[in-house]
C-alpha cells in the first residue's frame, strides 16, 4: 500500500501547488480515520494524477513555439533531402528555407493538440498491474507506456491534422516551391519526400521526448517534503 501511495504522491509532482496541495490534505484526512485506502481508491487517485501531470507534456507541445523554439524537439528540414537546403542555401534562398522550417514546426505544433485526449484515454485504462509495472521499469516506463498503447491512434489522428495544419500555415506551399526551386537546377537528381509523413513522425517523436521529460521530472525532482506525509511516504522509499 505505502508503495502504490509512493507513486500516486510522485505523480502529483507534475500537478499545480493548488492540485498538490489538495491531494495532500485529501490523503491526510484519509490517513488519519480507521477506513485504509483501497485498492481502487490508489489506482483512481493515480490515473487522476497522471492525467493531470502527463498532460503537461503534450500542453508544451501544442503551445505557440512549443517546437519550433524548443531544440529538443524542433522540426528541421528533412534530413533525407539534407542536399536540398544546402544548395539552395548556397544560392541564396536560404530565408525560404528557415520559413519553410518555421511553417513545418507550426502544423506540428496545431496537431499536438490532438494528443491530450488519446493519452486521457489510455491513461484510463491502466490496471493496478500497469501501474506496478512502471513504479518498477525504466525511468520512462510510463512514456513506454502510452507508446505501446497510444501511438498507432496518435499516428492516425495526427497525419490528417498535420495535413491540414501544413496547408493552413503554408508549409505544403513552400516545400513544393522550394523542391520545384532545386529541381530546376541544372545536373541534379529530382527529389520529391512525402512531408506528411516526415512531419507526423517527428511531430509524434517530439511529443514522447517531453513526456518523457515530464516524467523524469516526476521521478528525480519530486516536491519538497515539507509536511509529515510527505516525509513519512518518501523515507519509506529508502
Amino acid at each position: 500500500m505505502k508503495k502504490l501511495l509512493i507513486l500516486t504522491v510522485l505523480c502529483f509532482t507534475a500537478c499545480t501547488s493548488a492540485q498538490i496541495n489538495q491531494a495532500i490534505g485529501d490523503a491526510n484526512k484519509i490517513l488519519n480515520t480507521e477506513k485504509p485506502l483501497t485498492t481502487a481508491e490508489v489506482g483512481d487517485g493515480l490515473k487522476e494524477a497522471l492525467e493531470n501531470g502527463i498532460s503537461k507534456g503534450a500542453d508544451l507541445t501544442s503551445q505557440l513555439d512549443g517546437y519550433f523554439k524548443n531544440p529538443e524537439i524542433k522540426i528541421p528540414f528533412p534530413p533525407d533531402v539534407k542536399k536540398v537546403e544546402d544548395k539552395l542555401r548556397q544560392i541564396g534562398l536560404g530565408n525560404e528555407v528557415d520559413r519553410f522550417v518555421m511553417t513545418l514546426n507550426r502544423g506540428a505544433e496545431d496537431a499536438a493538440k490532438e494528443a491530450k485526449p488519446i493519452f486521457i484515454a489510455a491513461i484510463r485504462q491502466m490496471t493496478i498491474e500497469d501501474a506496478w509495472g512502471i513504479l518498477k521499469g525504466q525511468p520512462d516506463a510510463a512514456t513506454q507506456y502510452l507508446k505501446r498503447t497510444t501511438t498507432a491512434q496518435l499516428k492516425e489522428k495526427f497525419k490528417p491534422v498535420v495535413q491540414n495544419s501544413l496547408n493552413k500555415v503554408n508549409a505544403t506551399k513552400y516545400y513544393g516551391d522550394i523542391v520545384n526551386n532545386y529541381n530546376k537546377i541544372p545536373f541534379i537528381e529530382k527529389v520529391n519526400p512525402d512531408l506528411n509523413e516526415y512531419a507526423t513522425d517527428m511531430a509524434i517523436q517530439g511529443l514522447f521526448t517531453m513526456i518523457a521529460k515530464e516524467e523524469l521530472n516526476i521521478r528525480k525532482d519530486p516536491v519538497a517534503r515539507t509536511t509529515e506525509l510527505l516525509k513519512r511516504v518518501f523515507g519509506s522509499q529508502k
